[in-house]
């Protein structure tokens, strides 16, 4: 009887096959297009034919260089800075006049006491 061997896991699939390599311009295209899509990071690495570790460390090497729309997003959080200051001293004014209408008025008669 012959003895069936199991292939070991940690081997790579094809032995002696060269490791792939890929350009700066393709990792970072790969991390912007998982961005913009919404797809889940799997979905985009199987799409591409690369694994999903390689894809997860280009977007942690890439996140900032490669986000979409950076420049909108501090322009956003800039506006939004401000409509929060202005809110808040909006709030402020009203803390302040409902003090001022809650104290009893200096010109209001007292109820005299016997």
């Amino acid at each position: 009887m012959t003895s069936s061997t199991q292939s070991d896991s940690t081997a790579p699939a094809t032995p002696g096959a060269p490791l792939k390599r890929y350009d700066e311009a393709f990792k970072r295209q790969a991390v912007e297009h998982w961005i913009k899509s919404g797809k889940r990071g799997t979905r985009i690495a199987a799409e591409l034919g690369i694994s999903y570790p390689s894809l997860k460390d280009w977007k942690r090497r890439y996140m900032g260089n490669a986000m979409p729309g950076g420049a909108d997003l501090v322009a956003e959080n800039r506006a939004l800075r401000a409509e929060l200051a202005r809110v808040r001293e909006q709030r402020d004014i009203l803390k302040k006049t409902l003090g001022i209408f809650a104290e009893p008025s200096k010109n209001a008669i007292s109820e005299s006491k016997p």
